[in-house]
């Protein structure tokens, strides 16, 4: 029991570290695409760079997802990688549907993933309304400098 919970405490240490450096790898894009991003941008354009974002979210919770799967299938939790990538998955996003358990030994670590998930797509979420806001802020500045040259 305390090995698994120690072993949880790492998993989320780890996935919070993907997710940062993640996050820090798509601002990065962001802003070494940005000399070309302008408010006035078409709309296709300033929706190709939302669409980017979020592929990259599900990029990144992607990997946290797997991460959570190959501890599942390697310390024998469940009996192959399949059954531990579903259940991953569905207890990261918190969907749970019970029909793949963990034993007794195992359920704190799925609670705690299922906890450390719905963390991590809140900061996700920050993230992707933080990008919108922004090109939203460009284009009201936009608007703002064009009207008051005419």
């Amino acid at each position: 029991m305390i090995g698994n919970l120690v072993l949880a405490v790492v998993m989320v240490g780890s996935t919070v570290v993907v997710h940062f450096v993640g996050l820090l790898g798509l601002m990065w894009l962001l802003r070494a695409r940005g000399h070309r991003f302008r408010a006035h941008e078409s709309a296709i354009g300033q929706g190709a760079a939302i669409v980017f974002v979020v592929l990259g979210l599900v990029a990144i919770h992607s990997i946290e997802i797997w991460l959570y799967a190959a501890v599942y299938y390697a310390s024998g939790a469940l009996p192959d990688f399949e059954a531990a990538l579903y259940f991953s998955t569905t207890s990261f996003t918190t969907i749970g549907y019970g029909d793949v358990v963990l034993d007794k030994g195992w359920r704190l670590v799925g609670a705690i993933e299922g906890a450390n998930g719905l963390l991590l797509f809140g900061w996700s979420t920050a993230f992707m309304i933080s990008v919108i806001n922004r090109m939203r802020a460009l284009e009201h500045d936009w608007l703002e400098h064009d009207g008051r040259h005419r």
